[in-house]
Formats: C-alpha cells, structure tokens, sequence
C-alpha cells in the first residue's frame, strides 16, 4: 500500500504564547512541521470577536493576509479572535479544510470539525473531544532521553527525588508572606523526612519566593536552577519520583500528569472554580494530591491528552477526506 502524505497544515492564532504552544503540541504530535499564521484584527473587528467578521484587510483575498491561500489540509487554531478567521478559512477553502479549534470558542460546536475542551469547560457535542489535561509540547520521547541522560547535578542526588516546580502571582493567586512561609515549612519537613529536592523558579517567581525556596534547598543539600543555562524543566519532571508544583499554573499540573509520578498540588492564596474542578479530576483519576510536606500518592498510567489529541485530528481529517472524496 502507498504509503500517506502527511497533511499540510496551519497552526492559527492571534501570537498568544498559550494558544500558540497547545496548537504547536497538538501539530509536533502529528510529526508535521506547521506553517505558523498570526492574526491581528484592528478595531472595531477586534471588539467583536468571537462572533464577528474578520478585519476585511486580512481577508484571504489581500495580499499579506494571514489566511490567505493555498489551504492547508488541516487548520488548528486557539484563541477568541481566532474564531471567526476559522470559519473564514472553512468558507475559503469550500469546506476542503478539516478545522479543528483548541478550547471552548464561545461559539458552539458547530464552530470546527473539531473542538477540544478541557473536562471543566461545559461544552459538549458529537466532534467535541473531552480531556483532563490540555495539549502541550512534552512529548514522550523528550521525557525517556532525560531519565536516560539526566543533568550530573540530578543524576548526583539520591532516591527518592522530589521535583519542585515553583510559579507565582498570577490572576487568581498570590503568594502572601504567609503562603511563602509555609510553603517554605513543607518543603523543610519533605527534605527533613529524606527526600531529595530538586527544582526551578519560572519568570513569574517573586524574589521572596524564590529566596524562601532556595534557603531550604540550601539547607537540605538541594539542586535549585539558578537561572544560567538551559531551564532544566524536562529532566526534573522525568527524573523526579514525586513532582511538587504550585496551584497558579494548570500548564505545569498538566504536563506533570504526563511523567505518571504523584502530583503534590501547593495552593496559595486565591484560586477559582476552574482550577477546583481541574484539581479534583485529577484527584479521582489519582494523580494530584494536597501537598502537606510529605510524600503521598504512587504511580499512574501517564495522561498524554496530546497524543489523544492529535490522534483525533489524524481520524477526522481522514473521514474528511473520505467524505468529501478529497481522499
């Protein structure tokens, strides 16, 4: 038998690092290297999305415009003003591209081909797909070369490891001086009970975070990044026997569930119903655990929604082609 041309596709979205990096993990799973295509509607079209019209100076028709042709096989978009340039492609294209859409658009689930929501969005339908975790670009084969390979300073600490992934202030959390002290508590009597810490701030870490967790592992004997080189994430998620990460990032929670090791879930203050729901998903699928300065949980089957994802989009684009005898 022949053997499949992999499709062409376009990853569509206004640049925001978010949308851009799910639709990136979604293409790099399918093994195809994406054309990158960026919106950018002026106002008032800017105001009325998702449900308006596109800016006319981006139609397919003008020159420069993002979604000008030829079509690709399949489009995978994210983002409120990606909505309507989607469709537009659908239209253009005269329904040749399969579309798929990343995240509740706001606009049904007649908007793509495909949707995919995370379980604690609402929508729901026959091409809507449904997983716990969001697509992302930690594939297997990154974390297997990092547990074969991990960094001397990691490979140097002794079992059982602790990752700590540590955040910071974001929308719906902030780290209060007390959040940071017992923070700081519980990664002492996690390090005072034997366990190895290893771990790295992220650009959103505040100073007095930061210092409060880097004197622990100080104390303890610990490897925290110090910011030169390459951020050593991927080998501290495949090296670790348990992962500690803080409340105010799903992406890291998310990529977490891939390794299959326990998840202990620090919350600072705040939080909102989303991130609730998300967390408790995750508790009855037995990946995420209250973290309380100790070790708790055991391993999982790892949650790859990317690979389910673009597995997905790979099977409907081949109906699509079927259908529409494009095949």
């Amino acid at each position: 038998m022949p053997t499949e041309q992999a499709p062409s596709l376009w990853v569509l979205t206004d640049g925001k690092a978010g949308d851009e990096v799910q639709c990136l993990g979604v293409a790099e799973r399918l093994g195809v290297v994406p054309e990158i295509r960026r919106i950018a509607p002026r106002r008032p079209w800017s105001w009325l999305m998702p449900r308006g019209p596109i800016d006319p100076h981006e139609g397919p028709e003008r020159p420069g415009s993002p979604i000008r042709p030829p079509f690709p096989d399949i489009v995978i978009a994210s983002g409120r003003r990606a909505v309507a340039y989607l469709r537009a492609v659908k239209k253009a294209s005269n329904g040749a591209t399969f579309t798929v859409f990343l995240k509740d658009p706001r606009t049904g689930a007649g908007t793509a081909d495909l949707i995919w929501v995370s379980e604690h969005d609402r929508l729901r339908g026959p091409n809507v797909l449904v997983t716990i975790t969001s697509p992302h670009r930690l594939a297997p084969h990154a974390l297997a070369a990092a547990r074969a390979a991990p960094p001397p300073a990691i490979a140097a600490l002794p079992a059982p490891r602790a990752a700590v992934l540590v955040g910071g202030d974001s929308r719906h959390h902030h780290f209060r001086p007390d959040d940071i002290a017992r923070f700081a508590r519980e990664l002492d009597a996690l390090a005072g009970s034997g366990v190895a810490l290893m771990g790295s701030r992220s650009r959103r870490t505040p100073p007095a975070l930061d210092a409060a967790v880097g004197e622990v592992f100080r104390r303890h004997g610990g490897w925290w990044w110090d910011g030169s080189g390459a951020n050593p994430y991927v080998p501290l998620l495949a090296n670790a026997d348990a992962i500690v990460v803080t409340a105010d990032s799903t992406n890291m929670i998310g990529e977490a569930a891939a390794t299959g090791a326990p998840i202990l879930v620090f919350e600072p203050h705040g939080g909102h119903g989303k991130l609730a729901k998300f967390l408790e998903a995750l508790k009855r699928y037995g990946a995420v655990h209250h973290f309380s300065g100790k070790l708790e949980g055991g391993p999982y089957e790892p949650l790859d929604s990317t690979g389910t994802i673009a597995a997905a989009v790979l099977d409907g684009w081949r109906r699509h082609k079927a259908a529409t005898g494009l095949a």
